[in-house]
């Protein structure tokens, strides 16, 4: 019996050293992407790899641009579709989780998400897209690295570079190209209104530019975005 036990706590040793060595190895990339930035995220290869089993020759469409070089009409349009507290919270909305989790209990599924930027881009950067506990407790953990390590005008130009903006596109000036044939800086008011309206289910709006949905939301954003201060 005594042996039984030394094995168990050995293995929970064990068990608890590899997930504090992971933890570790998360936080040295991001404090690493303090001043350089990410060659890709675990979603890009993730949708490479997806894409390649039917196009072995696929390549995803991303070109790194810093943030002075995308429009201020983008920065503005992210945060007010999709994080309109994002300069004041330290990672998680409460409220806009406590809003997404009622119309989610109302509708019986899930229709909406209190998700932050911050937290999409930590489930961007390591994360599958698995909705399991656990992976959202690891994103919880990841969101808390990234404020606490970055500041929040780094974390939003590495969001606007790594996020996915159709089949295979992926950040803003891949999405300037491929939707407007323009890059990233000239994004007028409207186009990144309807970027911004993109984000939450990109790949069918490659498919579905006209969507009655696209439509309706681009012309609500943009008149919040007179409301939003960038960082």
């Amino acid at each position: 019996m005594k042996a039984l036990w030394r094995w168990l706590w050995r293995s929970i040793a064990l068990l608890v050293a590899a997930l504090l060595l992971y933890q570790g190895w998360i936080f040295a990339h991001i404090w690493w992407w303090a001043d350089h930035n990410p060659s890709s995220t675990a979603f890009m290869d993730a949708r490479l790899a997806e894409m390649r089993e039917t196009h072995p020759d696929a390549k995803l469409q991303q070109q790194w641009v810093p943030y002075a070089r995308i429009s201020g009409n983008l920065k503005r349009a992210l945060i007010a579709a999709e994080d309109s507290k994002f300069l004041d919270h330290e990672g998680f909305d409460w409220e806009g989780i406590q809003k997404a989790y009622e119309k989610n209990l109302k509708k019986g599924k899930i229709v909406a998400g209190g998700s932050t930027i911050s937290q999409q881009l930590a489930k961007n950067l390591f994360l599958s897209g698995s909705r399991n506990p656990l992976r959202k407790v690891e994103e919880a953990l990841i969101t808390v690295m990234l404020e606490n390590t970055l500041s929040k005008r780094r974390i939003l130009e590495i969001y606007m570079n790594v996020i996915e903006w159709g089949n295979g596109v992926f950040g803003a000036e891949a999405a300037a190209r491929h939707y407007y044939a323009s890059g990233a800086a000239t994004l007028s008011s409207e186009q990144a209104a309807r970027l911004a309206s993109m984000v939450p289910n990109p790949r069918y709006y490659d498919l579905h530019r006209n969507a009655r949905g696209l439509d309706k939301k681009t012309p609500i954003i943009q008149a919040r975005m007179n409301q939003v201060v960038a960082p």
